[in-house]
């Protein structure tokens, strides 16, 4: 176990864009953020990058807040819960941005830069031809007066560009070490659109200065820009931006889906949504996209959340790209969801029986006793709790729209099934006692020993007649269930719709 230095001076933030549907890839970083927090008695702060209103909506902002909830992130500061820093939406904090980006031209570490697109595109041609970096050139970094006047004349619309130091910009990152940046590698880069729009690369280190932000950990795929945003930092402390102190960074692995390329927020496995909606919980999904790049040990994929947050080590995240494997990702949920408690398990289930309609939108009491009865059939089976449908439907369809699955009809209720639907119907049609045992016993009576045939031909048809499906929970206990009426009227209508011989 990790050693739990409580420190409340931790401070860490998760970001996102409101931009589609969120990811997989984004709930890892926001997991290890959360339980870096936690482990620590620190803050995390969540902050809401929607500063691009080509991109941003609303409605995956509000998505983005129901996957917080629904993952069981619980955050200090930030929407819905607010804090010292607020706004919490980087939307609503333009004027901050308006404001720093002005301090940092009047004290020369910015410089407006007049250079059009095609002037741009032309000197990186030239530096590539050249063998040489290919980032901006610096050309505006010393523009005299009188050059500024001319391209005004032109109508020009300069952009904002931060003035990158001249010497090599190295820190310890606490995933991947020591990393440094030689200065012709990290040229001066765009902080405000010529329309005045603040850009990424200003806002998030402003807001980090500001919020006393102490860690940031974020995927590798932005390690790029980390240099930037050091001298950014520092530059932000000598115009008395924030506390004066640079945050300690932590670059996460990819994550990688198949054919071992980087997996895409397009990719369609990636979708935390698709997760929700075949029914995996919460907590299996974070048990294993935890283990994307971490382990509690070398010996043991399977832990709780409060056992993650009490082990969660930094140091200890793998800088090597992580697989995403969706087999292992299932047999780890199916584990989370053996391990629930019986009533924990069937107010679960309610919203995938809801969702085609099984269950109303307020089930009776009697639905929900079924429901009660059949979860300890199907829970040790399922790997998902979306299964239930397939599973358990049989119980809550309304009996009109009862159907066999053709495939499964095909195979099954041949004509060789008549004679055992036959004795299974006059069989359960004498019996007093409709309960699992007795039912058993009958219908081995009948087919087994009346018949002759194995029991796994004899019970086989009668599974596919009552409950659609070759494979459900146990046949006898899903009977009584069913009921002796309902039972026996499928098992008839089954039988009128075999083949003759």
């Amino acid at each position: 176990m990790a050693d739990t230095v409580l420190d409340p001076t931790v401070r860490v933030r998760f970001c996102p864009s409101p931009t589609g549907n969120p990811h997989v890839g984004l709930v890892r970083t926001a997991l290890f953020n959360w339980a870096f927090a936690r482990h620590h008695g620190g803050t995390l702060v969540f902050r809401i990058e929607d500063t691009d209103a080509a991109r941003d909506s609303e409605e995956s902002y509000e998505q983005l807040l129901d996957a917080m909830r629904w993952l069981g992130f619980d955050w200090d500061e930030g929407p819905e819960v607010g804090g010292p820093h607020a706004p919490y939406r980087q939307s609503q904090r333009m004027d901050v941005y308006a404001d720093v980006a002005t301090k940092l031209l009047v004290a020369g570490k910015a410089y407006r830069c007049y250079c059009s697109t095609e002037e741009l595109d032309a000197r990186r041609e030239a530096a590539r031809a050249a063998g040489k970096p290919s980032g901006y050139d610096g050309h505006c970094r010393e523009l005299t007066a009188d050059q500024v006047e001319v391209y005004r004349q032109e109508g020009r619309r300069p952009i904002v560009r931060f003035r990158m130091p001249d010497h090599t910009i190295a820190f310890d990152d606490l995933v991947r070490g020591t990393l440094s940046f030689e200065p012709e590698n990290v040229p001066d880069y765009g902080i405000v659109r010529a329309n005045g729009a603040p850009l990424y690369t200003l806002v998030n280190p402003v807001d980090d200065a500001l919020m006393g932000i102490t860690h940031v950990l974020r995927g590798e795929d932005l390690l790029s820009s980390t240099p930037r945003q050091i001298a950014l930092y520092a530059a932000l402390a000598e115009i008395g931006v924030g506390n004066g102190t640079t945050p300690r960074f932590g670059h996460l692995p990819y994550v990688m889906g198949e054919g071992n390329k980087k997996l895409s927020k397009r990719d369609p496995q990636a979708s935390l949504n698709l997760y929700r909606e075949r029914g995996f919980l919460p907590e299996g999904l974070l048990n294993y996209l935890s283990l994307l790049g971490w382990s509690l040990a070398e010996d043991r994929d399977l832990f709780s959340m409060d056992e993650l947050v009490a082990n969660f080590d930094i140091a200890k995240v793998n800088s090597n790209p992580a697989r995403f494997d969706l087999k292992k990702c299932e047999a780890i949920n199916a584990h989370h969801l053996r391990e629930l408690a019986p009533e924990d398990f069937v107010r679960r289930l309610v919203p995938y029986l809801q969702a085609p309609g099984l269950l109303p939108a307020e089930p009776t009491p009697a639905q929900l006793d079924l429901l009660a009865k059949v979860a300890p059939l199907t829970q040790e089976r399922m790997v998902v709790l979306s299964e239930i449908v397939t599973m358990a439907g049989f119980l809550f369809v309304d009996p009109a729209d009862f159907a066999l699955d053709p495939e499964d009809a095909a195979k099954v209720l041949t004509a060789d099934a008549r004679p055992v639907l036959a004795a299974s119907i006059a069989a359960l049609t004498a019996l007093a006692d409709f309960t699992p045992d007795p039912i058993q016993a009958a219908l081995r009576e009948a087919l087994v020993d009346g018949l002759g045939i194995k029991p796994k031909f004899a019970f086989t048809p009668l599974r596919v007649a009552v409950t659609g499906r070759r494979v459900s929970p146990p046949l006898f206990e899903s009977m009584e269930l069913l009921g002796r009426e309902e039972t026996l009227r499928r098992l008839g209508a089954a039988l009128e719709a075999v083949p003759q011989a």
